[in-house]
């Protein structure tokens, strides 16, 4: 019988070591008692316990009674029933393969310079600094860019304004566990945070919320969720790009995926790359993940179908509604029916169940249940 109150051991051995953890940190983020860890080099991207308090397997505090690892954590035993619960008040139905939503349209920012800078019609970046500039959050986690030598590197940041926003903007398509900005933002004084990440990501709020994970959890306001089939390693750049292309990962000024991978350079210059060359380098954290379409986000994002410079967007709570209702009555985003691309929608489905296939037959069957259903 499963302990009453499973704590580090059990998340260890059932999800960070089995082959379920996506590495989203959410686990480090809400540990009170900074004795978990992030290895972020290689193609690791896992969190680790250190050895002083209890060794790799075992935690101290966790033998004491504390089980807030586990329940910031979205992929921990029943998780999917348990957040669809917690958020929509009833498990999802056979045709919900992507999820519960209130709406689902199309939608870009309204500003031609968040058009201009931002991925797929800039909406992101306009909600983030709709929010900020309207009271809604204080800080936003996202992903930037390492200002180091190495380029083109995705790392956690934070952003309080629109510059911040604007520097972070665009997809990067390697890892950066963007919950681990968490502190940060609080050491700058954020009592109402902003997440935008991965599908593993945006569920971390979710998680935390629905399991009572203290004061981190009633911390974060808005959750944005970024369609997402996988990530790749780093490696990615020096041994495909690099080697394979003469594509310099310090010579990048943006990337996209619309059937092959998108390259745009700082000397102007366009490059396509076949999606298939860069399957070898999928993140391992992605390899189980069945969460396609950020099924827990309160607004859930995405570059696919026939419009360019137009998101597909999953409105999924009341939070996330009201939110763009404002938008747009403000004249921030402009919206169209989704209904004017099936096409997306039907993609939307379709790839939300192949991530589907993805889960594991030994882990809690809800996540796989939906992978054969009917379109």
């Amino acid at each position: 019988m499963p302990p009453e109150k499973p704590q580090w051991k059990e998340l260890y051995q059932e999800v960070v070591t089995s082959g379920l953890c996506t590495g989203c940190a959410g686990c480090v983020v809400a540990c009170p008692y900074d004795v978990l860890g992030y290895d972020s080099e290689g193609a690791t991207y896992r969190p680790f316990h250190v050895d002083e308090e209890g060794g790799p397997q075992d935690c101290t505090h966790g033998q004491r009674g504390c089980t807030l690892c586990t329940r910031a954590c979205p992929r921990f035993r029943s998780w999917e029933s348990e957040l669809d619960t917690f958020l929509f008040g009833r498990s999802r139905t056979d045709e919900e393969v992507y999820g519960v939503s209130e709406d689902v349209l199309l939608a870009r920012a309204s500003d031609p310079e968040l058009v201009e800078r931002g991925q797929d019609g800039g909406l992101v970046s306009a909600i983030l600094i709709y929010a900020l500039e309207h009271d809604v959050i204080d800080a936003a986690l996202v992903s930037t860019l390492d200002g180091d030598a190495s380029g083109w590197k995705a790392v956690p940041g934070v952003a309080r304004n629109r510059a911040e926003v604007l520097a972070a903007a665009g997809s990067r398509y390697t890892y950066s566990a963007n919950t681990l900005a968490y502190s940060e933002a609080i050491a700058g004084g954020a009592e109402r945070i902003g997440l935008v990440g991965m599908s593993c990501q945006a569920s971390v709020p979710a998680a935390m919320a629905a399991r009572k994970a203290g004061k981190v959890a009633r911390r974060f306001a808005l959750s944005i969720g970024l369609l997402c089939s996988k990530t790749f390693d780093d490696a990615l750049f020096p041994e495909l790009l690099e080697a394979r292309y003469g594509i310099g990962r310090e010579d990048i000024a943006k990337i996209n995926i619309k059937g092959v991978l998108q390259i745009w350079t700082r000397d102007g210059s366009y490059h396509e790359v076949p999606l298939k060359e860069a399957h070898a380098w999928t993140r391992e954290g992605c390899k189980a993940c069945p969460d396609f379409a950020a099924e827990h986000a309160d607004i859930s994002t995405g570059g696919i179908g026939a419009f360019p410079d137009w998101t597909l967007t999953v409105v999924r709570t009341t939070r996330g509604r009201e939110l763009l209702a404002a938008m747009l009555a403000n004249g921030a985003i402009e919206t169209r029916s989704a209904q004017e691309d099936p096409g997306a929608i039907a993609l939307m489905a379709r790839l939300s169940r192949v991530s589907r296939r993805r889960w594991p037959a030994g882990a809690d069957p809800a996540p796989g249940r939906l992978a054969l259903s009917p379109s």
